[in-house]
């Protein structure tokens, strides 16, 4: 079984892992991917693409980041890449499972459908940020999303109450 996790930098979403590590997968010494009949994960990250910010600079209809900005949302997003993959990695090496790791760039929810169908999974498992009915008509839901365009199952995960309030 092709298990991908897709994970953010919110507390809720490394939730989200832990739970898929503890209920989907079994522990003991032998338990690898590898090993025959047993679950592959893959653990994806998705950097949304670069927002100019505020010190962008208004040029007619078009916006421009300076490159010294643009480098330097660059190495943000590199370092926020980083520590979310090593987060996750030293969860399932405390679960005994060795994941693949990806993280890709551009819109989270058209990315991970896309991730889903070239790995040709058989579950997707993702996080509910918990957002209401207007905020989730507004802002639109990554899990709502996959739910309806992910060719495979999908299981939502909701947090624990004192998680909701400190995701992202």
């Amino acid at each position: 079984m092709k298990v991908l996790v897709a994970i953010d930098e919110s507390e809720g979403s490394m939730y989200t892992l832990q739970w898929a590590l503890e209920n989907l997968f079994f522990h003991h010494e032998a338990a690898t991917p590898a090993a025959e009949g047993s679950p592959v994960i893959t653990v994806v990250h998705v950097q949304p693409h670069f927002q100019p910010p505020h010190t962008a600079i208004p040029v007619g209809p078009v916006i421009f980041a300076t490159p010294a900005v643009m480098d330097s949302v660059k190495k943000a997003q590199e370092e926020s890449a980083s520590e979310v993959v090593a987060r996750a990695t030293k969860l399932c090496e405390q679960h005994m499972v060795k994941p693949e790791m990806m993280v890709i760039r551009g819109n989270p929810k058209e990315m991970i459908v896309e991730a889903v169908e070239d790995m040709n999974a058989d579950l997707l498992v993702v996080g509910s940020r918990g957002l209401g009915q207007i905020k989730r008509a507004f802002l639109g839901s990554v899990s709502d999303y996959c739910v309806h365009h992910a060719k495979c199952p999908v299981l939502i995960v909701r947090p624990p109450k004192h998680l909701k309030h400190s995701n992202k």
